[in-house]
């Protein structure tokens, strides 16, 4: 399909009356509404300023391109306007808009639909293209301008090539999937060619995966450029040198990349965790419970991060110098507990909640997530209730979707204004107050009667294990676990096994430090400079800074993180150690629950033991 087939005489305006972004936005929706291109303009205007929310639409060089893709939408269409003057349209390099396209992607649109309107992306990367444009002086003009634009770069792609043998993949991304997806790709694609670098772009658009890369080709590859802004299949990439940044990139700086990427001057990535991948008309795509899960904790880590640094800070005043009947009352920490513990800690089941509803349903699934997360966190189900209210909620609304999917199109606008959030909350509330959060709060009160009638021999089985899973993965599952445990347990009043966690998530990072100081001669220069970065993190809770050791010399290094985190969680159990503060780092040390001096000690020990079992298992640099 042609892209004039979607741009005609009564979509193009030749001369925009528009002074503001927002004027030009009207101007360019009611020229499609008056050329019958939407069912609702009020709909489709939404969708327009929803997108701008997201990240402007304002690409640069003069150039704008609203777009979205709603049911409001009649029949994919173009709008086109020109300024003249300009516009302040929050562009990416600063400068006024003079061109602007706006595109109307139906919610049904077919891929080939899609793919026209993303080809009129690309063609706009074109200096020459666009000083053709805003020269002409009639509609008809404009629309022979973009025919012969087409033609020429149908015949350019089939004669595109390179003149090296090293390959740089690259993955392009955006939320829509119409613009930046393929403006980016096309940038990248542009500057390689006349670099005479090999390069392969792969397009996560409206359309799907597009020009989609094989494994034989990413294990060949130097590096692989991610330009995106919504989640790409990442777990391919395991051990290749990887450079991550947001979409704008790929168009504003492709040389800048291309050359980081030539020169390996990018991280390794390591996947944080197993993913599913399904294969669904031709499109494989991220799914499973980690995946969900994971989106909730990490939405959450903000609250519990500052709300509990807030409540540790609260704590170094003293313990219950928060509580007015207190002889060590004081106002400021009051006020600490009362944002951190109040608010922003009172939040951490909620948000947990609605993101892994929004993980599984999008934003239909949140408020039903999280409507059931509140009703965990205030009738006692506390942390695990709140998992069961996410994962409620979110299927809850899949299965709304399946259902309200045979009601007939003219009710698609209410479904996620109305019959989802009704339905939605409702259903989860009802089961969440009438099946779940009884018999959860009984088991919760059941592992705290556990914890606390535990033995000193079984308390140090507990460490050893809370403390050893810090260090298998980093920041993966496993870790996550842990870390996630060590909180429910906070919530439930047992603060002895996230100072367990703590302990040993300090380990990995401070043990290489260690290491990389006493025994110099088992690691090159730069992982020696890297070694000092990891004192820091392992101070500040970062077990991700052991990462890249573990990487490099995973059979050595990772035994020896895990003794030494075990061992640390083994000795902060034995010396009965509670943290009350959802976070780690050597500023909570002051306020746990038993002897800081003893807690400092379990996790020095435990550092010195990953330090020495690594100078005993590495070889000297030069036997290597």
């Amino acid at each position: 399909m042609k892209i004039t087939e979607l741009l005609t005489k009564d979509t193009i305006i030749l001369e925009l009356k528009s002074r503001t972004k927002a004027e030009v936005i009207d101007e360019l929706v009611n020229k499609l509404y008056s050329a019958g291109k939407l069912n609702d303009k009020d709909e489709y205007k939404k969708a327009i300023l929803e997108r701008e929310a997201q990240f402007t639409t304002g690409v640069g060089d003069g150039v704008a391109i609203p777009h979205a893709k709603t049911s409001a939408v009649k029949t994919p269409a173009l709008a086109y306007g020109y300024s003249r003057e300009g516009i302040d349209y929050d562009s990416l390099d600063g400068k006024p808009a003079h061109i602007f396209f706006m595109i109307a992607g139906s919610e049904g649109a077919n891929n080939e639909h899609l793919e026209t309107l993303s080809r009129l992306s690309v063609m706009l990367m074109n200096e020459e293209f666009r000083r053709k444009i805003e020269n002409a002086k009639s509609e008809e003009e404009i629309l022979n301008i973009i025919d012969e634009q087409e033609r020429l770069d149908a015949k350019e792609e089939n004669n595109r090539g390179s003149s090296t043998d090293k390959l740089v993949l690259a993955v392009t991304a955006c939320p829509t999937g119409i613009a930046h997806t393929y403006m980016a790709a096309d940038a990248l694609k542009n500057k390689a060619k006349e670099m005479g670098v090999n390069i392969k772009v792969e397009t996560n658009g409206s359309t799907g995966v597009k020009n989609r890369l094989t494994e034989e080709e990413i294990a060949k590859a130097e590096a692989i450029i991610v330009a995106a802004d919504k989640q790409v299949e990442m777990a391919r990439f395991e051990g290749k040198k990887v450079i991550q940044v947001p979409v704008a990139q790929g168009i504003k700086n492709p040389e800048e990349l291309i050359n980081k990427a030539l020169r390996g001057e990018a991280p390794v990535y390591h996947h944080t965790g197993k993913t599913e991948e399904h294969a669904e008309n031709g499109r494989r795509e991220v799914r499973g419970f980690y995946k969900h899960l994971m989106n909730g904790v990490s939405n959450m880590l903000p609250f519990v991060v500052g709300g509990g640094i807030l409540i540790a800070i609260s704590f170094m005043f003293g313990i219950k110098a928060f509580d007015p009947k207190d002889l060590s009352f004081n106002p400021f920490a009051k006020l600490l507990m009362d944002i951190g513990g109040g608010n922003a800690f009172a939040l951490m089941v909620p948000i947990l909640s609605g993101f892994i509803g929004m993980s599984i349903a999008d934003r239909p699934g949140f408020a039903p997530a999280m409507v059931g997360g509140f009703i965990a966190a205030n009738n006692g189900a506390g942390f695990l209730g709140g998992l069961i209210a996410g994962f409620l909620g979110g299927y809850i609304v899949v299965f709304l979707k399946k259902v309200f999917n045979k009601l007939p199109a003219s009710l698609e606008g209410i479904k996620p204004v109305l019959l989802y959030p009704l339905f939605g909350i409702f259903l989860t509330g009802a089961i969440m107050l009438l099946a779940v959060v009884g018999p959860v709060k009984s088991l919760n009160m059941g592992i705290q009667h556990w914890l606390g009638s535990m033995g000193t021999a079984n308390k140090i089985i507990l460490g050893l294990v809370l403390g050893g899973m810090m260090a298998v993965d980093m920041g993966g599952p496993i870790n996550k676990a842990a870390f996630t445990f060590g909180i429910a347990m906070i919530d439930a009043g047992n603060y002895l096994p996230h100072a367990a966690v703590m302990a040993g998530g300090m380990v990995p990072p401070l043990g290489i430090a260690i290491a990389t100081t006493l025994f110099k001669n088992r690691f090159t220069e730069r992982e020696r400079d890297a070694g000092k970065t990891c004192y820091i993190m392992g101070a500040s809770f970062i077990t991700e800074g052991a990462i890249p050791f573990a990487a490099s010399d995973p059979g050595r290094v990772i035994p020896s993180l895990i003794v030494g985190s075990a061992v640390a969680g083994a000795l902060s159990m034995a010396f009965n150690i509670g943290l009350p503060a959802p976070h780690g780092g050597v500023f909570v040390i002051p306020i746990v629950k038993g002897n800081p001096l003893l807690y400092a000690l379990a996790i020095l020990i435990g550092s010195f033991t990953t330090a020495f079992m690594l100078g005993m298992l590495k070889k000297p640099v030069e036997e290597r």
